[in-house]
């Protein structure tokens, strides 16, 4: 027997490669298709394609809500503020003195409060006691920003109430009150203020005085245990 017996005819043969050739162009086909559509997606700035690296939408509960990300009027750091709160507002340096005329939170303190402040501290000065001031008067804007951080510090407007007073209410932004850095002249002042008329009006505020002409012939009034017990701090 030959090998001619096992011969694959000629039509056979070339509808064999016709079949190949479309089967490897349709293959190609389908692989193009799938590289384009791969490509596509990879540059869809679709919500749902970027999703994975997308922002939260919530910020932690104990972020203030004027910081959130668009929140209604925002125009800065704050949604409640025009823009960051400085000096201009009462914001103090480090290392201001009584004596600063240049720092508003200073000049702006009511002037019989500054003068009686800056009484007590020539006199202290002697006993080598220096007054720096922590804070004294501040805007409006700058109490509100004070008192969103303490209640974000605190965890709520209550607890908030016995540290921070409300702008409408605080003495700081009426000028009529002033903290007092340094336990030294804190300690001086507990022994002397009174004689200057300086009183520290909260038991837990050993650092913030006011001005109370009466206290040099009658002493400082009974402190109020904090803000929350001084009816000044009331809204109503």
């Amino acid at each position: 027997m030959t090998g001619s017996m096992f011969q694959i005819p000629a039509s056979t043969r070339k509808a064999s490669r016709r079949i190949y050739w479309i089967l490897g162009v349709g293959l190609i086909f389908v692989i193009a298709m799938i590289s384009a559509a791969l490509g596509y997606r990879s540059q869809d700035p679709s919500p749902s394609s970027a999703a994975p690296w997308s922002f939260p939408t919530a910020l932690p509960s104990n972020v203030p809500r004027g910081a959130q990300r668009g929140s209604p009027g925002e125009k800065g750091p704050r949604g409640e503020q025009r823009g960051p709160v400085g000096a201009a507002d009462g914001v103090v340096p480090d290392g201001v003195t009584v004596f600063d005329d240049a720092i508003p939170a200073v000049a702006n303190l009511d002037p019989d409060l500054l003068k009686a402040l800056r009484r007590a501290a020539a006199d202290a000065a002697n006993d080598r006691t220096k007054f720096d001031v922590n804070s004294g008067w501040r805007s409006p804007a700058y109490q509100n920003q004070l008192l969103r951080e303490a209640v974000s510090t605190y965890g709520s407007e209550k607890e908030a109430a016995r540290w921070v007073a409300t702008p409408a209410t605080s003495l700081h932004v009426k000028g009529e009150a002033v903290d007092i850095g340094h336990s030294d002249a804190t300690v001086w002042l507990s022994k002397h203020g009174a004689e200057y008329g300086l009183c520290q009006i909260y038991r837990n505020e050993t650092w913030h005085y006011e001005l109370r002409p009466e206290a040099i012939d009658h002493g400082c009034p009974r402190m109020y245990a904090d803000p929350t017990q001084d009816p000044r701090m009331r809204n109503d």
